[in-house]
């Protein structure tokens, strides 16, 4: 199954275009929870029972398990277990260096931790998406085109008028000939790059953040987000898993899950 079919088969399954971000952050967990032997797995563990049946993918950010340290990196290789086999795994770790190092990279978080696609810095060029998925038809990497941070415009360019880093990434990209799947982040903070962005690649599949605390059009990724083949992955993470400050987190993290994708599914209608 290549990851496009994983990925379609759990949307559908779901009936769901939304992913959601499990990014432990020791200033947002409750003290209660913090007073857990391993504080992290436990966590995650509720919000993925909470939410297994609303998602299409989870995406975990290593930034979040890397601050951690050794205990952070064993839950994040547990969380990556515990989540069920036909949801996809993102892992967000933005890794960019070039040919036995991303080879490297791609043995470890594909082969040994099992995820199924990973984001991908391509400043170094095709070496930073070739070792990934060259050979790998099951994977996919999401390569950076328009991050939704608020200095992306810096030296990312003007996507509106396809020139820049983020317009030669997407068209340069396409040309590279690999076994698993090509898609992009591209950020709902930028609603009109984000229409270009699709009609520069319309056969990708794109990773969208910026919906939620970053304030990005959801309406502009619900029409602009789908490829040919499957829905986009539209990416939540603070509102969904810090929905409560209090020990009934997971319980408003449904709450808030469910509401988000059925937001979607209306705007899908």
């Amino acid at each position: 199954m290549t990851y496009l079919e994983k990925l379609k088969a759990a949307q559908d399954r779901n009936q769901s275009w939304l992913c959601v971000g499990l990014d432990p952050d020791p200033i947002r967990l409750r003290v209660d929870v913090l007073k857990w032997d391993e504080p992290i797995l436990p966590f995650n563990k509720a919000i993925i029972d909470a939410t297994a049946d609303l998602v299409c993918a989870y995406k975990p950010n290593l930034g979040f398990y890397l601050q951690w340290g050794a205990a952070g990196v064993i839950a994040l290789e547990r969380t990556i277990a515990y989540i069920p086999d036909h949801i996809p795994v993102i892992l967000d770790c933005k890794t960019g260096d070039i040919g036995h190092t991303q080879a490297a990279w791609a043995a470890g978080l594909f082969e040994e931790w099992g995820v199924d696609a990973i984001t991908v810095n391509p400043y170094v060029g095709a070496e930073a998406i070739l070792p990934m998925i060259g050979e790998r038809p099951d994977k996919a990497v999401y390569i950076l085109a328009r991050t939704s941070n608020p200095s992306a415009t810096n030296f990312q360019g003007d996507l509106r008028q396809r020139e820049g880093l983020s317009a030669e990434v997407i068209g340069q990209s396409q040309t590279w000939g690999t076994a698993g799947h090509k898609g992009y982040v591209v950020g709902a903070t930028y609603p009109e790059e984000l229409q270009i962005a699709r009609e520069m690649a319309p056969q990708a599949n794109f990773l969208i953040p910026g919906i939620g605390a970053q304030g990005g059009s959801l309406a502009t990724a619900v029409r602009f987000g789908p490829d040919a083949v499957a829905g986009p992955v539209i990416s939540s993470s603070r509102g969904i898993i810090y929905a409560s400050s209090q020990m009934d987190f997971a319980d408003a993290a449904r709450k808030a899950a469910q509401k988000l994708r059925d937001q979607i599914n209306q705007m899908r209608a």
